[in-house]
């Protein structure tokens, strides 16, 4: 490593989310993969500049956010998006008996248009601007609870379109994967509406019924939106649920 590789020191307080944040910039440019163990705590230390037990907090802040796992006796993992976590991080849809399940998917469309005045909004981006626009069926027991719409910026997944109908049911293992954008948390809207003809078709209920929409904005390791996701749920057997910690 030459002198210009070297990582800056922090220099403002608290320490630790200084580092946080420096760690968390590599995980955005790639130096680190998901499932790849990061460096030991002491070589951290030795690289940042700081004590061990700053860089056990960072990393323990990490954790805390679900940005690495710890593991005992082996060391700390770069997180990665698998079916399991974005079930538990992301899907609060729960059974009446209050079981949780992997819902699968079945993708309507995918194709390439302009963003919509809303839509760029929350995306941070300019009207019209090149957006892929998802609509997908979800299933819980091969019974449909969910349609969804989802606007990715074109510029931030070149591409995504050619899956077409063979997107994975965990998108945010392939954003992950295969485009290095890494969602590390959302920011959700929910309100009562009563469903129209898109929604009750694909979901095989009249117009009229009540539905929960979803609104939710997802956010990269460097808090940019990546994601607007527009989900409408039949919550006759279902109910949302988010436990506050």
């Amino acid at each position: 490593m030459t002198a210009s590789d070297q990582p800056e020191s922090p220099t403002l307080h608290p320490l630790y989310q200084q580092v946080r944040r420096m760690l968390v910039d590599r995980l955005a440019s790639g130096d680190w993969s998901p499932g790849e163990l990061l460096p030991s705590e002491t070589a951290l230390a030795q690289l940042y500049g700081v004590s061990q037990g700053t860089i056990r907090k960072a990393l323990d802040t990490m954790a805390a956010e679900r940005l690495v796992v710890r593991h005992q006796g082996r060391g700390t993992e770069v997180a990665k998006h698998d079916s399991e976590r974005s079930l538990f991080q992301f899907w609060h849809l729960y059974g009446e008996d209050g079981t949780r399940q992997i819902p699968s998917s079945k993708v309507l469309n995918c194709a390439r248009t302009s963003a919509r005045a809303g839509e760029a909004r929350l995306l941070n981006i300019k009207r019209g601007a090149p957006v892929i626009r998802i609509s997908r069926c979800r299933f819980i027991n091969d019974q449909p609870v969910m349609i969804e719409w989802i606007t990715l910026p074109a510029e931030r997944f070149p591409g995504i379109e050619s899956y077409d109908k063979d997107l994975p049911n965990t998108l945010y293992w392939l954003y992950q994967k295969h485009y290095r954008v890494t969602i590390q948390t959302a920011v959700e809207k929910l309100r009562a509406i009563t469903a129209d003809r898109q929604d009750a078709e694909p979901l095989g209920i009249k117009t009229g019924v009540p539905l929960l929409e979803i609104e939710r904005v997802a956010l990269g390791l460097e808090d940019e939106p990546v994601e607007l996701r527009i989900s409408r749920c039949d919550t006759q057997s279902l109910h949302y649920r988010n436990i506050l910690d």
